[in-house]
């Protein structure tokens, strides 16, 4: 009796029969192709924006089905429900940027005979993991006219890749001595471009190249692309991991990637958008940019972009209602990831509120650190609410916080939405790695996320406590 009273999460493939280990395999196929074409935040919503148009999406809020980009970096679509809107929205947001390199604006240099690309860090990474791997080059470059040239350079076989190169162990002895914090230097995160030299023989010591490899590399870029040195000074470029995302493991059930936080929750909620029933509010995605640096920025969730949004909506969906009442009324899933419990590293969490792989989809109920600081902490009646939800739809689901207290924490979108007033909890898949080069997510937690995301989208309008 005193077991049956007792509260245990529920591990997916437990109750997973053959139809619906197909269905996650199905799933996890289309969410692997993603990862490998969708790297950067404009390329994510970009495939947003076209799978969204595909089904009968259109940049026209008088429509049933619309979607707004900004920039090409953020992007909200939402889609009418069965309930009117002054019931509110049953909003699901997600972040489509990642950790990365990002070119500086003067990039290119030449030192002991090679040219490389210096770059600032984009959001948390630890430095060491970028070094001595093949990196892709993916961007875009804006000429002086304003024409955009969007760059791809390192994914297709048979295509340059790039790399940082390491420090030779032999040679480390004073580096290893270093905490980490100190023996990776962000100045030195410097991308190899090339190596070869400028082919002119100079006639007079007047007409000696100064920076031999360099003036080789602008040559090659002015062939190829049919640009000069100024053009990097507009450009948006990044490395990244090249190659593609793959399975993991002998029977293919985990997903090892690069972006996967927070393109794993962005696919998800497309794909439950895609696929819902109309049976409750009216349904909306927000994808943002800008989460991994503090969601600054326009097209970050500190933003006024979903407020413009929402009143749009409102003046061509329900012109009786006030924004401000459908923003009070509206409920909010802040779709972003957990720690899964590392195998190797459990002492840094606190085992019994910790996400483990496999278990679905992890409520976050309050993020932030060291007595919650900078958190949004979820209200009783909502959590109880989407536990009651999707207990009633066997859809599994587990609550964690991110590491020990005074030890562990982040910060989520969450806040932005709470303080337009909505209802909001985190609730995303755990990862292993998290902001690695090469992430790691559970096929089983994909498919169970979106089980949740598509629940909450068409769960029909209930009183409020």
């Amino acid at each position: 009796m005193k077991d049956a009273l007792a509260y245990k999460p529920k591990n997916f493939w437990e109750t997973a029969d053959l139809a619906k280990r197909k269905a996650v395999a199905a799933l996890a196929q289309r969410y692997v192709d993603f990862l490998s074409r969708c790297k950067t935040e404009r390329e994510t919503v970009s495939y947003v924006r076209e799978r969204l148009a595909q089904n009968g999406y259109v940049e026209d809020f008088s429509a049933e089905r619309v979607m707004c980009p900004l920039r090409g970096k953020a992007l909200f679509a939402a889609r009418r429900g069965a309930a009117p809107l002054d019931q509110g929205l049953a909003l699901v947001a997600a972040h489509a940027d990642s950790p990365r390199l990002d070119f500086k604006q003067r990039p290119f240099v030449e030192q002991a005979g090679v040219a490389q690309a210096k770059t600032h860090y984009y959001g948390g990474i630890r430095k060491y993991q970028w070094l001595a791997r093949p990196l892709a080059l993916h961007g875009v470059v804006v000429r002086e006219s304003g024409e955009c040239l969007p760059v791809v350079v390192g994914e297709k076989p048979g295509e340059p890749v790039f790399c940082i190169a390491d420090l030779l162990p032999h040679l480390a002895q004073d580096q290893v001595k270093k905490p980490v914090s100190e023996a990776f230097e962000a100045e030195k995160l410097n991308v190899i471009l090339s190596h070869s030299r400028h082919r002119k023989v100079p006639a007079t010591a007047e007409d000696e190249v100064k920076d031999p490899v360099k003036a080789r590399l602008l040559e090659l870029l002015h062939q190829k692309y049919g640009l000069e040195e100024e053009d990097f000074i507009t450009a948006e470029l990044q490395a990244v991991p090249a190659g593609p995302a793959r399975f993991v493991g002998f029977d293919r059930t985990l997903v090892g990637a690069y972006g996967q936080d927070d393109r794993i929750c962005l696919f998800t909620a497309l794909e439950a958008l895609l696929n819902a029933e109309a049976t409750g509010r009216g349904m909306a995605v927000m994808f943002w940019d800008k989460e991994e640096i503090g969601s600054d920025g326009a097209t970050g969730a500190s933003s006024r972009f979903l407020q413009y949004c929402v009143e749009d909506l409102v003046r061509a969906w329900c012109p009786g209602a006030l924004p401000s009442h459908v923003l009070l009324a509206s409920r909010a899933l802040s779709a972003d990831v957990n720690g899964a419990l590392d195998p190797d590293y459990q002492d840094v969490h606190e085992k019994q509120n910790a996400a483990v792989l496999g278990y679905g989809p992890v409520f976050c109920k309050f993020t932030g650190s060291r007595g919650k600081y900078g958190a949004s902490e979820a209200d009783a009646e909502f959590f109880g609410e989407l536990r009651g939800l999707l207990n009633s739809k066997g859809i599994a689901w587990q609550v964690a916080e991110l590491g020990k207290v005074d030890h562990g924490g982040g910060g989520t979108v969450a806040l932005f939405l709470a303080a337009l007033g909505m209802r909001v909890i985190d609730l995303g898949p755990a990862i292993l790695s998290m902001h690695s080069p090469f992430e790691l997510a559970s096929t089983a937690d994909v498919y169970a996320t979106m089980q949740a995301y598509q629940a909450f989208f068409e769960a029909p309008v209930t009183p409020s406590c």
